[in-house]
């Protein structure tokens, strides 16, 4: 499953970026985080850094990844399957990248080469990285331009980073729609103005081919797909605001816009798809980050088959945006506080109990911050913003007055 950059509100990406595989995840640690004996500070207060996380063993570790000097505003990291984490450094219109790795006590690097980006007015150009890629050792990179965007292969390549395609119009967001990395999907908007997720075939020279289409006017963005079930979450303005909608990858039937995620003054960012639910997207469970009007972020689970989002506060120091779930129901959420030690809480919901209770709790039985057990097992009218509960969905419905308007399509 991979989630689109366009997911989170403006100007933030997911701070903590797990592997396609679930073994790893990277983030960069903003300034003021502490870092072992030798690193960039004799006091022990780094800069911006690398931080590397395992996830594959019975308990989640981190590995902080300092250089010599603290990572740029904008870097980006991205952790591959072998272990190794490759770092975006923007500096102007020059895109650096490397691999960083642990070497004792050190920080060992190997530079992979740099992408320069400059608009058609002559002012830099951004690049950002796409999601984790389902090829292991495999790292892309979006470089929108002002007609026209490039993707790039900057990690796995023979010779550094390779340009793989250039796409017309302005594209954003990213999000992969097949095992091989082949075809990826992106939200181009054309000079109408318009926005739709379009599919894009890397191996045919970035051909485009039509994915959404809800209404003619509307801006259809793919928030997420999960390759397994087909389940698609998407952005859309077609029922007049923007609203989240579900379909499946290649059906001919109708997205879904459910009542239950549409909680008034509250954003709703999908950051993990239950995986392993071959060709059963209704019972694929889906974790969502809420950010309310009063500030703070807290988590909401939901499966389309059980028409309720259940809403619980988040752990204490929980890295806003991050988590992944198990095959058999358990969300795991990353928090770190402090000098204190990483951890993972777990939000327990297994198949077939989408009307029963959902339980949160830390990785050592206690929910981070001292807290027991939270769980969210009633129903709460209008949303309840930051309580647990759950909000009921009346009934699940396409855009309305349009029969058959809302599709999605097939790519291959």
């Amino acid at each position: 499953m991979t989630v689109s950059e366009t997911a989170w509100p403006q100007g933030e990406g997911p701070g903590f970026v797990v592997t396609a595989d679930g073994s790893y995840a990277a983030r960069v640690v903003p300034p003021g985080g502490i870092v072992p004996p030798g690193g960039p500070d004799e006091s022990g207060t780094a800069g911006r850094h690398v931080e590397r996380w395992t996830l594959g063993g019975p308990e989640p570790f981190a590995v902080p990844l300092p250089v010599t000097r603290p990572e740029p505003p904008g870097a980006e990291a991205q952790s591959l399957a072998d272990g190794r984490v490759l770092v975006h450094r923007p500096e102007g219109s020059m895109h650096y990248f490397s691999l960083l790795y642990p070497t004792g006590p050190d920080t060992g690097e190997l530079p992979l080469g740099a992408v320069e980006h400059v608009r058609a007015d002559g002012s830099p150009g951004p690049l950002r990285l796409l999601p984790p890629s389902p090829v292991p050792g495999r790292v892309y990179a979006l470089a929108p331009g002002l007609h026209s965007t490039a993707v790039w292969l900057v990690a796995g390549g023979a010779f550094g980073p390779e340009h793989l395609a250039e796409i017309p119009g302005h594209c954003a967001g990213g999000v992969w729609l097949d095992r091989e990395a082949r075809m990826l999907a992106v939200d181009r908007t054309g000079e109408d103005g318009v926005t739709k997720a379009v599919a894009v075939d890397l191996e045919r020279a970035g051909e485009v081919s039509p994915l959404l289409q809800i209404a003619e006017r509307s801006d259809d963005r793919l928030l997420s797909a999960d390759v397994d079930s087909g389940l698609l979450l998407i952005r859309s303005n077609a029922p007049g605001q923007d609203r989240l909608a579900w379909g499946v990858l290649g059906s001919a039937l109708p997205v879904r816009f459910p009542e239950c995620l549409d909680v008034p003054g509250t954003r709703l960012t999908p950051f993990a798809v239950q995986p392993g639910q071959d060709l059963l997207p209704e019972h694929s469970a889906v974790a969502f980050r809420l950010d309310g009007p009063a500030g703070g972020s807290w988590i909401g689970v939901w499966r389309p088959v059980g028409r309720r989002l259940h809403q619980l506060p988040a752990p204490r120091g929980w890295l806003a945006g991050g988590g992944l779930w198990t095959r058999d129901g358990v969300l795991r959420l990353p928090y770190a506080e402090g000098t204190g030690p990483c951890g993972l809480a777990r939000v327990t919901w297994p198949s077939g109990s989408e009307t029963g209770e959902v339980v949160l709790a830390a990785s050592s039985g206690q929910t981070p911050g001292g807290a027991r057990e939270t769980r969210a097992d009633g129903a709460v009218s209008g949303g309840g913003t930051g309580m647990p509960g759950a909000v009921r969905e009346e009934a699940p419905r396409g855009v309305p007055g349009g029969e058959g308007c809302a599709s999605v399509h097939g790519f291959i």
